[in-house]
């Protein structure tokens, strides 16, 4: 270990002798003896004077190392000094190590050429060289924890040449903080999503049995955890646990979920519950306000899910099936009430969808403008004319002269809102997604009417909010609003007909997500004036995009023996991509259908469902949205292929959980 360490300190002259006695001989052997013999003298002497130096370098070098290890070894007043290993950062070979250092590794003094991650199985010292005086990884050896310290040397102005590790021995200290995390609370609500449902029309006998079967399904769930479990309301509960028992209820995938649905109402209905998770909060309150986070998302997405809500973001559990059908019109005639006197209290109104609108999207904001109308209020729509799939009907309103110039993009907004404008958001709940950010960070005052599933990152504060996921379409909520806000006589046959088209077009023409409310809004925009001709015409397509969906459909590739995937390296439009989706659904066997292609340096993904698939669990890890039977994702810098790719593994994930 001494001469590897002298070696370190010691630079080699060796070839610079040789060099010089090499002269010497060649002057000799050709005749120069004068020369040559002074030359070796000089050498000689030369090398006489290093090696003196060299001797009192040497002794120097072990006197500070002796007064280093001296000071390490009593420092703490005979307390166990640090275990201490000298590391060359180069090669990472351990260069010098002391006593307690040996005891602890094994590490002799006779060892050479050992590496320290040999030594210290997979320690770096690449934190030493960036300047770090803490190992950002702890280390387990013998059964003890330590946490590393150390400094690096370095040549004035040059890299660092050797480092000295410390190990700190903190097992105790680790045991009582990952003792103090696993029993963190973990503050739950759990709440059975369909109990008005479930309890409709039955006895309080029948009643009685069925809290009773549901009060068995928590309890048993809940027991192996050995949390408090108490009952808040009729279908609400409390339970607290420890985080130690989190990672298991995880593992299980939160098995209440299905365990739950073996309890069946007398009318056949199903049970269903949703749990709402609060975690690491600084205090009991705030985990419960966690808790409370969550159950409302889980409820926002459609319930029958398990979520997940920290510091940071939400973790979603569940959620496969699809959303039920509410027949209570009470929410609607709520926010009816509420947004119709928001308005009334506005200086103007703005209503804003999603990035290239399409017909639900321009059929719910013609409806806000309807009820904007009736309260005398002027109002805009926020539109890109240039990017959007409804050029056809944006023609037909732009003819109606109560839409006159109601069009504006998003700049020209900006500019026309003050302190008294309020933002109608339509047929989304996304920040990323509206047509102009902007414009939903300047107005405080921000309504939401929406039927996707919520996401993580979805807009808030909200002044009013309507949203709800069993509605077939964001166009079918409105025109719930527009039953309690206004007049039949006070709707345009255009709008009316906006609103039809949008409903018809989330629900392909009355095949799919359709409910007793569905029928109802299409019945009461019929009496409006609502023409089911026009609006087949409305959504017909040429002869050009007919034969281009077609070729999509051709492209398509089965995977998993239900899934059809059409992955196109060239561009099309929105809405050949869903319908060219949708039409794969008519295929025998297929349960979903996703369709893929390139719009600029993004790639855009379609995708459509029978039900007994859920393309939106499918399509939100991808940072993509909507509901249960149609979703859509934009990945942004990711080329056809490596969309492909990601959502193979996202299918793959989806079937294995």
């Amino acid at each position: 270990m001494d001469k590897k360490l002298m070696r370190l300190f010691r630079p080699s002259r060796t070839v610079y002798y040789v060099l010089m006695v090499a002269f010497s001989l060649g002057s000799i052997i050709t005749g120069q003896y004068i020369l040559g013999a002074a030359e070796l003298a000089a050498t000689g002497a030369a090398f006489f004077v290093h090696m003196s130096h060299q001797r009192a370098s040497n002794r120097r070098i072990r006197q500070y190392l002796q007064h280093a290890t001296d000071t390490l070894e009593s420092s703490g007043q005979g307390a166990s000094p640090f275990p201490a290993v000298l590391v060359q950062l180069g090669d990472e070979s351990v260069v010098w190590c002391n006593n307690q250092f040996t005891e602890l590794t094994g590490l002799t003094l006779s060892s050479v050429n050992r590496q320290l991650s040999d030594v210290l199985p997979g320690v770096k010292t690449d934190w030493l060289a960036s300047g770090k005086t803490e190992c950002p990884r702890e280390l387990e050896l013998n059964g003890r924890r330590y946490r590393l310290f150390g400094t690096a040397v370095k040549e004035k102005n040059g890299p660092p040449l050797v480092g000295v590790i410390y190990l700190n021995d903190l097992t105790e200290l680790y045991q009582v903080r990952d003792e103090y995390i696993r029993s963190r609370p973990v503050v739950s609500i759990i709440m059975v999503d369909n109990f008005e449902e479930l309890t409709r029309n039955l006895t309080e006998g029948a009643i009685s049995t069925l809290n009773a079967k549901l009060n068995d399904a928590i309890t048993c769930w809940t027991e192996p955890y050995h949390g408090m479990l108490r009952r808040l309301e009729r279908n609400r509960f409390l339970f607290v646990f420890e985080k130690r028992d989190l990672e298991d209820a995880v593992k299980n995938k939160f098995s209440l979920l299905e365990d739950v649905h073996q309890i069946v109402s007398p009318s056949g209905l199903p049970a269903s519950v949703s749990i709402g998770l609060g975690v690491d909060g600084s205090c009991f309150e705030e985990s419960y306000n966690f808790a409370a986070l969550g159950i409302e998302m889980a409820l926002s997405r459609g319930g029958d899910q398990a979520v997940i809500k920290d510091r940071i973001n939400f973790t979603f559990f569940g959620g496969r099936s699809i959303e039920a059908d509410y027949t209570s019109k009470v929410r609607s005639r709520v926010t009816a009430s509420s947004l119709v006197e928001l308005i009334g209290q506005s200086s103007r109104v703005f209503v804003m969808g999603h990035k290239n609108a399409d017909l639900d999207s321009l059929g719910a904001a013609m409806g806000i403008c309807c009820l904007c109308r009736k309260k005398e209020k002027p109002y805009n729509i926020v539109l890109d004319l240039e990017q959007n799939a409804v050029d056809r009907l944006v023609r037909e309103i732009q003819l109606c002269p109560e839409y006159a110039d109601v069009f504006l993009s998003g700049q020209e907004a900006m500019v026309a809102c003050d302190n008294g404008s309020i933002l109608v958001v339509v047929d989304t709940n996304r920040p990323d997604q509206v047509e102009w950010k902007p414009l939903l960070e300047a107005i405080p005052k921000v309504c939401v009417v929406d039927h996707h599933r919520r996401a993580a990152d979805y807009i808030s504060p909200v002044v009013v909010n309507l949203h709800e996921t069993y509605a077939s379409s964001t166009s079918e909520l409105v025109t719930e609003l527009l039953s309690y806000g206004v007049e039949s006589s006070d709707v345009l046959p255009i709008e009316a007909k906006a609103l039809l088209a949008g409903i018809c077009l989330d629900t392909k023409f009355f095949n799919v997500r359709t409910g007793e409310r569905t029928f109802e809004a299409a019945a009461a925009l019929r009496r409006m004036g609502a023409d089911t001709t026009e609006v087949k015409l409305l959504m017909q397509n040429d002869f050009q995009d007919t034969v281009a969906k077609y070729q999509i459909v051709k492209s398509a590739k089965l995977y998993r023996g239900e899934i059809a995937i059409a992955a196109l390296n060239y561009g099309t439009t929105r809405p050949l991509a869903a319908q060219a989706a949708d039409d794969l659904l008519n295929v025998s066997g297929i349960t979903a259908s996703f369709v893929l292609y390139p719009d600029g340096e993004q790639t855009i993904i379609s995708a459509r469902s029978i039900g007994r698939v859920n393309v939106q669990m499918i399509l939100e890890p991808l940072g993509g949205g909507g509901n249960t039977l149609v979703a859509g994702a934009q990945l942004q810098q990711t080329q056809p292929q490596q969309a492909l790719n990601r959502l193979i593994e996202a299918i793959d994930k989806y079937y294995e959980g």
